[in-house]
């Protein structure tokens, strides 16, 4: 992935999270904010761009799961 495409992700993810924040309250995103790389920070490095994708992406992934109870069969319409 080059690093544009990259940033571009970090930006998405960041807007999820922002999203998510203000229907359901705070998640914990401690890891990402020690990072302190953000989407507008074109000047970091790809990899501190990749470290701060993953961090965004468990910090919304840990706080979704729990939520869901039962699992729903996927089935074609």
């Amino acid at each position: 992935m080059k690093k544009q495409e990259l940033i571009h992700l970090h930006g998405l993810l960041a807007e999820v999270s922002n999203y998510y924040e203000e229907r359901s309250g705070a998640i914990d995103l401690s890891q990402y904010e020690e990072l302190n790389v953000r989407p507008t920070s074109i000047h970091k490095s790809k990899t501190e761009h990749k470290r701060a994708v993953f961090a965004l992406a468990t910090g919304i992934t840990t706080d979704v799961e729990p939520a869901e109870a039962e699992a729903v069969a996927p089935r074609a319409d």
